[in-house]
């Protein structure tokens, strides 16, 4: 496929853009910054016709595009000042899927959150694993803006039945070099039981974006996209017991598996982590 990658600079983008060139995919980057060549184009993604300009030709690099893989975001919590984020975020998403939209591109795939769960789990989730089956219960204007964008998702899939358009639900990014840290989280359980101890490759994210891609189910689907074990070394028996101890058990619960559920991803995508910490 012809894919366009925005927030191609990005730590999640970047791995993106080279594993899908790698899977033999024609890829340009989108982004407000990156390194110059025939693969990037520099777009302020809050600029409308910025978008729809370059997802319709730029000079004679491309005339359109088979799909699209939206991962452009302030990428969490805190980095900037809450309106800065809502402002960005809900407008940069919304440029970008209608363009898509208007421009003839019927497969999307984009990053939603782990945060629309209800990250930091400050209120214990319903159950674990968690899924995909219980409202989102945002608890920061960040994941607010995650929630209205799969909102937005839902009605565009209704006015156009033929469009398909993937909520991918990232847990917390890692490159290899970040690995080195995760044998200190076993100290104190709490200081990752925001996210219940989750992480995914940044590999197994580019994974999950060429599945949903190549899939393209017509309407919308969210998934959680998580890595198939946790960051800690101690188990998941022993976390829960200490820090979620009258959370319900939905599934059996293996002894390092993941409590982000990713069964939906396995299922409908053939989504299947290759990556983990432990090796």
């Amino acid at each position: 496929m012809r894919i366009v990658v925005t927030g191609s600079s990005g730590k999640l983008g970047s791995v993106v853009v080279r594993e899908l060139r790698e899977r033999g995919h024609e890829v340009i980057g989108l982004d407000v910054v990156g390194e110059r060549g025939p693969g990037f184009v520099q777009v302020d993604l809050s600029d409308y016709g910025q978008v729809i300009d370059a997802l319709t030709s730029v000079g004679d690099r491309h005339d359109g595009f088979d799909a699209v893989a939206h991962l452009a975001a302030i990428p969490a919590p805190g980095i900037r000042s809450d309106v800065a984020t809502f402002h960005n975020n809900m407008v940069v998403t919304f440029n970008v899927l209608w363009a898509a939209v208007r421009s003839g591109i019927r497969r999307i795939a984009y990053a939603s959150s782990e945060t629309v769960l209800g990250l930091p789990f400050d209120v214990p989730p319903p159950y674990v694993p968690v899924d995909e089956e219980y409202p989102p219960r945002p608890e920061s204007v960040y994941s607010l803006v995650k929630v209205l964008e799969e909102r937005l998702a839902t009605e565009l899939v209704r006015w156009r039945p033929d469009l398909s358009i993937s909520a991918l639900r990232f847990s917390n990014v890692m490159w290899p070099e970040d690995y080195a840290a995760f044998p200190s989280y076993d100290a104190d359980p709490r200081a990752r039981k925001w996210n219940l101890w989750g992480y995914i490759d940044a590999r197994d994210g580019a994974q999950a974006v060429e599945r949903a891609l190549e899939a393209a189910i017509p309407g919308f689907e969210a998934y959680i996209i998580a890595a198939a074990d946790t960051v800690m070394s101690r188990p998941n028996d022993e976390l829960l017991a200490e820090v979620f101890p009258e959370v319900l058990r939905h599934a059996a619960i293996g002894e390092h598996t993941t409590l982000l559920g990713i069964e939906k991803a396995r299922r409908m995508l053939g989504y299947e982590p290759q990556h983990t910490w432990r090796r």
